[in-house]
């Protein structure tokens, strides 16, 4: 019988022409009744999904044979908005979709669009929706407007621009200034907006908790655990059984510990080090065995699975595991047995790898460490913490001596690392941010990263040898397109980077930062290092981690809130009782699942990101409110042609909008990234050091804007003076090739990025 696959190889044939189902009935020698209304139930389906299309003339053929990308709109504030290709069309550009012909798509759909203009000199391709397959929401999050006969909900995700329309007995119980959560009942059409439903009223958007309480429902986050769920955890024995302990190596004569933050509750990780006799290392990296508690296909497994990570918010964090396992059973908390999945490493002298095992064990940790402790008592000498933890204090010292040989056995091999400031929003009981600080990276930190990254690798290195099916952490090369501009764009601060942006290596971009590091253009050089790179995802095809250069690499270590590393620790523990001449069908059983475990667990980190940037934003907005004309200094990190983006010390990024820049008509160069007036002469450009006033701030919008102020004395922006020859020269370069943008410096509401809104006209009839 014909399959997905085969039919589709069968149309990607370039001498394949758009056939008729009775056409295909013939090519595929379907003779028989039950094998034609299988094959057409098939094709039907495939046509449903978008996979397969059918034509004017009732002719089949794939999308990418017939002019059309099939993939994700992702929508503009603006109206216009972009399709994502999905993985596996041979495609790798977005195409840009005018909001003309958006043709009642939203953000989020599954479409086909056609292509109009195609990829030249740069610049996008150009095409319009012919097919919404799926549509991405049922639901949406809004602020609520009403009115004598209707009302109208405002969402807030920008990327949906157009309001929808609320009938009068479809408001529910919604006021004036609610925020709410909309079912869509008809979607766009024509000139008619789509139309909602009030489902639940979460409070008044300035009532405390209701912001972050949108961010959840917006991403469709689950804030409670299904009864089934929870009655499945509270099954679960507190006690480990000796039976039990007989099936697993004993190591709780090892000395070992955790080390994670003050405020950590679910323990997944402990280590231990030995100095053997013939002068090596034995490092111990211990994992809590989650996967004995959480047998697949359980409810609880069904949950994890949907969920896919836990989910750290600003005040709260949404446990992949109910907290009766995440905090309890599971966590490797000290003086108690617990069961886990050991990777002993045995390392030489300059951090090699000569001999490793995995295998299941039981554990009893010694004490529970955090990173402020560890970093006292290697750093700072702290007498009081050597004398309370001395039987662990050689322990220690030989973990840091380790970290820092394999540190710099990473950095040998070219691995790529970003010490960018992470913020901790401080908020009080109520929600309200009071601080914003950087988290630290200690000593501490780097040494748990170093033995995790470690472990991790030598797990999927064991696997892929043993030829088994697996989950890997893979990070594919940089877009050639993206890392060309990187190259061009660091010519502006005097660098240059050797080799192909086609075939880079991941030691010529670790060289760079390497020459960057402590300098004022650090910051920036490393931001758009970052953007120029693929984002990090799942896969069961081991392609490496170019950012590691690491040509093997999986997430074994943080089962409790991922659930790829449970995944992991089945196949191990599938392996470990069965042997690793695993069955053939069993295989088989692993490789069709594991695709469409990958993505979605991809998809679900993706989401969580997304949702935890959005109330970092959220806070720092709102950390930033009563400071409204305050002036701070910053770095410019960004520069568009309609303004520049300043980064703050406390990490709070804002925007100069060009219409506020008075003093001059100012031009944005693309080619330098910079803005440069017209009469003084000044040019701003990304990276340099300037004070701003914040002049306010948009909570809805998660936006801070700012204003230059010139300081006494200060007629221009700091900036190096290798900084300057390169500006300068690469600025008379751009000028012979095009002319730049004139910007004029009116006070006048900007197309984007604008500080001052005009008030919204509500329609008196729906469109």
């Amino acid at each position: 019988m014909i399959d997905e696959k085969e039919l589709i190889d069968f149309m990607l044939k370039k001498a394949y022409k758009p056939l008729t189902v009775e056409e295909l009935l013939q090519t595929f020698q379907l003779e028989w009744s039950s094998e034609q209304d299988v094959f057409k139930a098939l094709l039907r389906r495939l046509e449903e999904e978008g996979k397969v299309v059918k034509t004017r003339t009732d002719r089949y053929g794939v999308p990418e044979r017939l002019n059309l990308v099939r993939g994700r709109l992702q929508g503009n504030a603006k109206g216009f908005g972009f399709v994502i290709p999905d993985v596996g069309m041979p495609y790798d550009f977005d195409v840009f979709i005018h909001g003309n012909d958006m043709n009642g798509a939203m953000d989020s759909d599954t479409v086909l669009a056609r292509i109009h203009h195609h990829k030249k000199d740069g610049r996008r391709p150009e095409g319009e929706v012919v097919r919404i397959v799926k549509r991405g929401r049922t639901q949406v999050v809004g602020t609520y407007t009403d009115s004598k006969h209707y009302g109208f909900v405002v969402a807030d995700d920008k990327r949906l621009p157009n309001d929808i329309f609320i009938p009068k007995e479809a408001k529910g119980e919604a006021e004036e200034g609610d925020k709410v959560v909309v079912e869509i009942v008809q979607y766009p059409q024509d000139r008619k907006s789509a139309e909602g439903k009030v489902l639940e009223v979460l409070g008044h958007k300035d009532d405390p908790g209701v912001d972050i309480l949108s961010v959840i429902r917006k991403y469709h986050l689950p804030e409670s655990f299904p009864s089934d769920v929870l009655a499945e955890a509270e099954a679960v024995p507190d006690a480990i059984t000796e039976e039990e302990i007989k099936n697993r190596r004993d190591l709780r004569q090892r000395r070992m510990v955790t080390i994670d933050g003050e405020d950590a509750k679910d323990l997944d990780d402990a280590v231990s080090v030995e100095r053997l006799e013939n002068g090596n290392v034995r490092l111990g990296v211990h994992i809590a065995d989650v996967s004995y508690y959480v047998k697949a296909g359980s409810v609880l497994d069904r949950e994890a699975y949907e969920r896919g990570t836990s989910v750290y918010l600003v005040d709260r964090v949404i446990p992949m595991l109910p907290q009766r396992l995440s905090n309890g059973i599971c966590s490797l908390n000290p003086h108690v047995d617990r069961l886990t999945l050991t990777c002993d490493m045995e390392m030489d002298g300059k951090g090699n790898v000569v001999r490793h095992d995995i295998y299941p064990s039981v554990i009893r940790t010694d004490e529970r460490m955090t990173y402020s402790d560890v970093k006292k008592i290697l750093l700072d000498e702290d007498q009081a913490l050597i004398e309370r933890y001395q039987p662990l204090v050689e322990d220690f010292r030989l973990m840091g001596e380790l970290s820092e040989i394999l540190r710099q056995r990473r950095f040998h091999r070219g691995a790529i690392d970003f010490d960018f400031a992470e913020a901790k929003i401080i908020v009080d009981e109520h929600g309200k941010p009071i601080d914003i600080v950087k988290r630290p990276r200690t000593v501490a930190e780097m040494l748990i990263e170093e033995f995790m990254l470690a472990a991790n690798e030598t797990v999927s290195e064991h696997f892929y040898k043993a030829k088994l099916p697996f989950l890997y952490r893979i990070h594919e090369h940089p877009d050639p397109d993206k890392l060309q501009t990187f190259f061009e764009f660091i010519t502006l601060f005097g660098y240059t980077a050797k080799g192909s942006a086609r075939d880079i290596k991941p030691r010529v971009l670790q060289r760079l930062l390497e020459k960057v590091k402590g300098k004022p253009e650090e910051t920036v050089i490393s931001t758009v290092m970052l953007r120029s790179m693929q984002q990090a995802r799942y896969s069961p095809d081991c392609l490496g981690h170019f950012g590691l250069a690491a040509p093997f690499y999986s997430h074994f270590t943080s089962p409790i809130r991922r659930y790829p590393d449970l995944v992991i620790h089945r196949i191990i523990r599938e392996t470990f009782e069965k042997g690793e001449e695993m069955p053939h069908d069993r295989k088989s059983e692993w490789n069709e699942w594991l695709p469409d475990a990958a993505k979605h667990s991809s998809e679900r980190e993706r989401l969580a990101i997304d949702a935890e940037r959005e109330t970092n934003d959220l806070k720092k907005a709102e950390f930033m409110q009563d400071k409204v004309g305050e002036t701070f200094a910053g770095i410019i990190s960004s520069v568009t042609s309609f303004g520049m983006f300043v980064e703050l010390d406390n990490t709070v990024e804002g925007m100069v909008h060009v219409s506020y820049m008075t003093d001059d008509y100012y031009h944005f160069d693309e080619a330098t990234y910079s803005m440069s007036g017209e009469r003084t002469g000044k040019r701003y450009s990304i990276g340099d050091e300037v004070t701003i006033k914040i002049t306010g701030v948009h909570l809805d919008e998660r936006k801070v804007d700012f204003e230059l102020v010139e300081e006494d004395g200060a007629k221009k922006p700091v900036r190096s003076r290798r900084r300057r020859k390169a500006v300068s020269a690469k600025a008379n370069e751009a000028k012979s090739e095009k002319a730049p943008v004139r910007r004029k410096a009116k006070a006048t509401d900007g197309k984007e990025g604008k500080s001052k809104r005009k008030p919204r006209k509500r329609r008196n009839k729906r469109k």
